[in-house]
């Protein structure tokens, strides 16, 4: 059995399409496969996937119709055949000991998540991220991190760690695991299952993914701050969705059911500050958001 199994979803990426598959390529830790799978690119990343295929056998090529990243992802949990888990975007690089490190940190603490922290990509600059391990209590650049606060991470992501990319974790946490489909911010709504079947899990301080950042992304118009009353809703509507799939598994696995609902209610409660709106589109935004805390409180 293959050691590692990476999982590459593909769409309409075909100028940074190369420098993914290469930063796999070149890993020091040799012993993985590749599952990518093509979400009905209308570009040439389909071809350019092939070109992999054919020079390296670990490298292996599923199509689908257009269906969106969340059934990509659940194609290629299908095919894994490996003993870990771990997700690349094929937009994203990692540095060349990405594997080996996690892999490191996974036998030296028995995690069943261990995660790396980030650095960004920008219009072709790598910027690396400066200080953030001052908010880390860690042990030789290693940080626990308990399920509560994995948990409570999933509505602020103020860790940075609610992403499927970046990490490591054994296929036996992914029994059974299917990723809701036909929405955005597929994380939010999803990970913390696998942090709810975990019993331990680490955040290795080390940078070693490199996340890119398009000017037209949904990280970076968050960056921003809506503008538009219709959008913030919107976005509200989808995060509020996902929140409340979290409140049902905290609920069913009974686990601090209402130290994770006060912290539900104190995110909403800062909701009204991160969107930009005018005078009377806020007032609009703040009764949503109370007409959502009334509803939870009854939970």
């Amino acid at each position: 059995m293959v050691k590692v199994s990476i999982g590459v979803p593909v769409y309409n990426v075909e100028e940074y399409l190369r420098a993914c598959l290469d930063s796999i390529m070149n890993q020091t830790f040799k012993d993985f496969e590749v599952i990518m799978v093509d979400d009905g690119s209308t570009d040439n990343s389909f071809n350019i996937c092939q070109e992999y295929v054919a020079k390296d056998s670990r490298f292996k090529l599923i199509y689908q119709a257009n269906s969106g990243v969340a059934r990509a992802r659940n194609i290629c949990l299908k095919y894994m055949k490996g003993g870990y888990i771990t997700w690349i975007d094929s937009d994203d690089v990692v540095d060349d000991n990405y594997l080996e490190r996690l892999l490191e940190v996974q036998e030296k603490t028995g995690a069943d998540i261990v995660r790396c922290v980030r650095k960004y990509i920008r219009n072709g600059t790598v910027y690396f991220v400066k200080g953030y391990e001052n908010g880390f209590i860690n042990t030789d650049g290693i940080f626990d991190l308990s399920l509560e606060t994995a948990l409570k991470n999933s509505l602020s992501n103020y860790l940075g760690i609610i992403e499927f990319w970046g990490e490591l974790i054994p296929r036996r946490l992914y029994k059974g695991f299917n990723l809701s489909q036909g929405m955005i911010y597929e994380d939010q709504g999803n990970k913390f299952k696998l942090y709810l079947q975990s019993k331990k899990n680490v955040v290795v301080l080390d940078q070693l993914y490199s996340y890119r950042i398009h000017e037209d992304s949904i990280m970076d118009t968050q960056r921003k701050g809506r503008s538009n009353l219709t959008e913030s809703l919107k976005d509200l509507q989808i995060c509020i969705f996902n929140w409340n799939k979290l409140m049902y598994y905290v609920d069913v696995a009974n686990y601090k059911v209402e130290e994770m609902r006060a912290a539900y209610i104190k995110k909403l409660d800062k909701l009204s500050a991160e969107v930009n709106l005018g005078e009377e589109d806020n007032k609009i935004y703040r009764e949503a958001i109370d007409r959502y805390k009334q509803k939870i409180s009854k939970l």
